[in-house]
């Protein structure tokens, strides 16, 4: 293929059911927050709000990653005490 680096944005068109790839073109775009990078170049970005949007992600980030793994630990099978601290 001539375009390579637009093989994973694109989105085929089935039975003329156009609505339906725009919502799959939408989550795409979403999940590799290409439509987030946009929105925010769209306008300045004073200092402090990059820095405020930054430290927030960043605090997001460990947020989730704390409760999966807290959530894939309940979640195990096989454990000893299936009920940790209820007994």
């Amino acid at each position: 293929m001539r375009h390579v680096q637009f093989l994973a944005r694109t989105v085929l068109v089935q039975n003329n059911n156009v609505e339906e790839a725009c919502r799959l073109l939408n989550r795409v775009l979403g999940k590799e927050e290409l439509l987030d990078q946009f929105r925010r170049t769209r306008f300045y970005e004073k200092p402090y709000q990059v820095r405020r949007r930054i430290n927030f992600e960043k605090c997001k980030a460990i947020y989730n990653e704390d409760m999966n793994r807290k959530i894939q630990f309940v979640l195990r099978k096989n454990r000893a005490e299936p009920f940790p601290g209820c007994s």
